[in-house]
């Protein structure tokens, strides 16, 4: 059976710290997203044409339209970049230690490699999102990319602490379930993902092509598409607490995962609600994006430990 491995070494340190830092990134993406700044910087990679923002009108190239300026959402735009450049050095020390520690390990080097090199990608994809200014479309498969890259870094990390994980066919009834039901609620939060990107960024494009709509009222322009995102979450949030009901009889650390799981569903979903009925603030879409992938990231690692805890583990 499956064992953990203790005491931590460096890739499991650092995969661990990775793995957490870009949970955070795609927080601080949806603040991004909520302040309206996603395109505070016109312009990729730099930034008004420089290197760093611009603190004051009078320092913008004579090309640059100076009604494209302003100064809280340019850095907020430049400060999420940052961000990134450092995680995606965090990712490539990551690579870099399993080639060293790993490299014989599929599970845990070649995951790795895949988010480096997704990574590399989701980079070169943010300037195309600012490129096309914010297409709905894009901002959603630079969303999901960033989940994907999240997924995988937490499938090297569980696998760092986890010497294999059990055949299937070698647990009992109640596991099998467990992972088979929570495999499903990961494709249909999936689902749910897409389709609140795509809300948002039609959201976007009302408030760039009708100012004068009010806020209460954007969600009932994006019309049906609103209504399956919504649909879809509350399929999720019930979706969560039958995995609960899974993993009553099953062993601790699979029971608490569940249930932490099931809670960031219910704050996911009640800030939907806030978001469908408070003239979407944006203190709530932070919240909503947040719990969102840490909902998929807590689903995803109930899956993993399905088949690597073993049966009497505490």
């Amino acid at each position: 059976p499956a064992t953990i491995l203790f005491p931590m070494t460096r890739f499991q340190k650092l995969a661990l710290a990775t793995t957490l830092a870009t949970f955070l990134l795609i927080a601080v993406g949806g603040f991004v997203r909520a302040a309206g700044a996603g395109l505070g910087c016109p312009d990729w990679p730099k930034c008004f044409d420089r290197w760093t923002p611009p603190t004051d009108i009078s320092q913008l190239p004579p090309h640059i339209d100076p009604a494209l300026f302003n100064f809280k959402l340019a850095w907020i735009e430049y400060i999420n970049r940052l961000i990134g450049l450092v995680i995606g050095f965090l990712i490539f020390t990551t690579a870099i230690i399993a080639w060293r520690d790993h490299r014989h390990q599929r599970r845990i080097f070649h995951p790795t490699v895949a988010a480096l090199l997704l990574v590399a990608f989701q980079g070169w994809f943010g300037g195309q999102v600012v490129r096309y200014e914010l297409d709905p479309r894009f901002v959603t498969v630079h969303l999901f990319v960033a989940l994907v890259i999240v997924f995988l870094l937490l499938y090297a990390t569980l696998n760092g602490f986890f010497a294999a994980p059990m055949p299937l066919r070698t647990l009992p009834a109640r596991r099998r379930r467990l992972a088979l039901w929570t495999h499903i609620v990961i494709a249909v939060s999936l689902v749910q993902v897409v389709l609140g990107a795509l809300v948002r960024g039609n959201i976007d494009l009302l408030i760039e092509n009708m100012p004068q709509l009010a806020r209460h009222l954007l969600l009932e322009e994006v019309g049906l598409l609103d209504y399956l995102h919504r649909d879809t979450g509350l399929l999720v949030w019930c979706a969560c607490w039958v995995v609960v009901w899974c993993a009553r009889f099953d062993v601790p650390t699979l029971r608490r995962t569940t249930l932490l799981t099931a809670l960031l569903a219910t704050v996911q979903f009640s800030a939907g609600l806030g978001l469908a009925y408070l003239a979407l603030p944006p203190a709530l879409q932070v919240v909503h994006i947040a719990c969102g992938s840490l909902l998929l990231g807590g689903l995803a690692t109930t899956a993993l430990l399905a088949t690597r805890l073993e049966l009497t583990s505490a």
